[in-house]
């Protein structure tokens, strides 16, 4: 697989505008105030599917040729890549089969269904869903896309980072959840190529670090997954989202599921803005890490918004 380049990017971008709004990157004085910094927030929630996915499918499933499109795309997902391919093949007339752990996020599992995707629950988390649509792709003989190992996704993912650095230039550090790590990836492409001087810093639950062991031991790394943030819950890294972050990344860290809960309900207060687990990690990560950017000006990516109600019940009694 060869890695997207910033060329890929601006190309996506032209692509993408055409089917999506910019997302807003705002400062929020009363986060700043806690982080003793100048914080803002890039509301990848606001985006048709609430997470930024979305730039992904539409860029990828875009391209594909007349014969691919005709026999269709399957994908595995826990939720948000599943609306992202959905949302893009009914935009584009193809059909999508996703396939997503039994488990699965509900509101997730319903928002594709919506979508016009044909959903399948299959297995108890998203490595094992990954696998059997492996199978199907191979007995099928139709279009397999990888929620991580595909150029196109990284590029489409990386036009968020690419909307920050036009909107704010000058920023020093830009924090952003690792599942299967495009988001990260892309930001990383983007940032040696704007402003190499601007920190990309991801962010994993410390119940399901694959990622961040696969990018701290320079190899792939198989781990537990035991987080409650779906979109943080990979339990292998993966080969190209790996090989950029090893090149591009300039930290790694990992929070706790509690810090993560607590993350969320300030957003709540002090944002007015639902996120879900993933999407609040990097202001976890944020404020673990803010006597290190005090004074500093810092963009956290809130990537989605498709909390359940089961899921903000339990931060609220847990806080």
């Amino acid at each position: 697989m060869q890695a997207p380049t910033f060329v890929d990017v601006l190309d996506a971008r032209n692509r993408i505008r055409q089917y999506l709004p910019k997302t807003p990157l705002i400062r929020y004085d009363a986060l700043g105030e806690i982080i003793s910094a100048e914080v803002y927030v890039k509301h990848e929630n606001h985006l048709p599917t609430n997470a930024f996915k979305i730039r992904g499918g539409i860029n990828l499933v875009s391209r594909l040729s007349d014969e691919e499109k005709r026999r269709g795309v399957i994908s595995a997902s826990t939720g948000n890549h599943a609306q992202s391919i959905a949302y893009a093949s009914r935009l584009f007339g193809t059909k999508a089969t996703i396939v997503m752990p039994a488990n699965a996020n509900p509101l997730k599992v319903e928002a594709t269904k919506r979508l016009g995707a044909n959903v399948i629950q299959y297995g108890k988390d998203f490595d094992e869903a990954r696998e059997f649509a492996e199978k199907i792709a191979v007995e099928q003989d139709i279009r397999y896309v990888h929620s991580a190992n595909e150029p196109y996704l990284v590029a489409g993912v990386a036009t968020l980072s690419l909307e920050i650095f036009e909107d704010l230039p000058d920023v020093e550090a830009i924090f952003l959840p690792v599942g299967g790590g495009s988001m990260a990836s892309g930001a990383g492409i983007v940032a040696d190529s704007i402003n190499p001087k601007a920190l990309v810093i991801g962010v994993q639950s410390s119940a399901a670090p694959a990622a961040y062991l696969s990018w701290k031991e320079k190899r792939l790394v198989s781990d537990k997954m035991g987080t409650f943030a779906e979109g943080l819950a990979t339990r292998v890294g993966f080969e190209l989202t790996q090989q950029i972050l090893r090149e591009h990344l300039d930290d790694f860290i990992l929070v706790s599921d509690e810090e993560i809960k607590k993350a969320i309900l300030l957003l709540i207060e002090k944002t007015h803005n639902l996120v879900e687990a993933a999407g609040a990690a990097p202001l976890a990560a944020l404020i673990k890490s803010r006597d290190r950017f005090k004074g500093k000006k810092v963009a956290v990516v809130t990537s989605g918004a498709n909390i359940t109600p089961a899921q903000l019940k339990n931060v609220l009694a847990e806080a």
